[in-house]
């Protein structure tokens, strides 16, 4: 069923395509996603820009 909607929202973007400035914005987001990643993969992101991330949840037994 789930197949039968992806179809028709593609039939749709087909006869109605987005415009090239629309195109342009989303890669353009996606480039900055990406240097952002790149960024932090290599170490560079600074650390006050950084989420502490609990490694799991400690619960104490009574």
């Amino acid at each position: 069923m789930n197949n039968l909607v992806w179809l028709i929202r593609a039939s749709r973007w087909a006869r109605n395509p987005p415009s090239a400035k629309r195109v342009r914005l989303i890669f353009g987001i996606i480039a900055i996603c990406l240097v952002i990643v790149g960024i932090e993969w290599m170490g560079w992101w600074p650390d006050w820009a950084q989420m502490d991330r609990p490694r799991g949840i400690h619960l104490q037994r009574p």
